[in-house]
């Protein structure tokens, strides 16, 4: 098998005769989609702010995958469980491991549902290999948010870290938790932060530094690769010439 298996994420199994629309009233994307292929989606906090982000799956034995960052998996388990009340659902650790890849996709693989050159990804109950993929290469290049650097549990706002754009959220699904929130920011406010590229010259600065307009605070330097970065801003003070670490930094529009 080429690809990659990924040592940092968890497959939780959602089973019984409710766990479709268990989810469906909870996450930020159609579960009804993972007929079709992978499904990309969030759970909230009721205030809309992000908690968890996951691959649902179709898992062989009827049950609803969620592949998921390793260390989120325990509390994405016992805040699923706070909903479950007498619904027939059971969440538990399906053993399963994530292969994922860049190059030909193998019998049993998925594209990746964010971005065609995030390749695939193959869930089995074998290890596979360890290859060498730049995946933070990718993710900066195509705005890729990742979970514990763009996307901070509680903090963290989807609309904010290029969710949409990259198809995990479905404004016509209904409602599911944090829906009220995430709706408004949609159609009622124009975005004043959030995610960008940066170029990052003349210098070096670190993942979570400042980035400085002048004397104000415009944003935080995030995930970089070869010079160029993601980062959260300000939008209105994120113009020109900008200094993070004793870096020179600049949006990339």
């Amino acid at each position: 098998m080429q690809g990659e298996a990924d040592p940092n994420r968890t497959v939780l199994s959602v089973s019984g005769a409710d766990a479709s629309h268990f989810l469906q009233g909870l996450v930020t994307n159609n579960v009804d989609k993972i007929a079709d292929g992978l499904v990309y989606a969030a759970l909230l906090t009721p205030q809309g702010k992000y908690l968890a982000d996951f691959m649902m799956v179709a898992l062989p034995d009827g049950a609803i995958g969620l592949d998921v960052d390793a260390g989120l998996a325990q509390g994405l388990a016992q805040r699923l469980s706070m909903y479950k009340l007498r619904a027939d659902v059971q969440i538990a650790d399906s053993g399963l491991f994530v292969h994922r890849g860049t190059d030909a996709m193998p019998k049993g693989g998925m594209p990746d549902p964010r971005h065609p050159l995030l390749g695939w990804r193959m869930y089995s109950d074998q290890p596979g290999n360890a290859l060498m993929i730049d995946w933070t290469a990718l993710r900066v290049a195509h705005m890729i948010p990742e979970t514990g650097i763009e996307l901070v549990p509680n903090e963290s706002f989807i609309l904010e870290t290029n969710f949409e754009a990259i198809g995990g959220v479905d404004f016509r699904k209904g409602c599911y938790v944090g829906q009220e929130v995430t709706a408004r920011m949609k159609h009622k406010t124009e975005l004043r932060k959030g995610l960008a590229q940066v170029d990052i010259v003349d210098g070096e600065a670190e993942t979570g530094d400042p980035i400085l307009s002048g004397e104000k605070v415009a944003g935080t330097l995030l995930s970089q690769s070869g010079g160029r970065g993601l980062a959260y801003l300000r939008f209105d003070r994120a113009t020109g010439p900008m200094q993070a670490g004793n870096a020179t930094v600049v949006r990339r529009v």
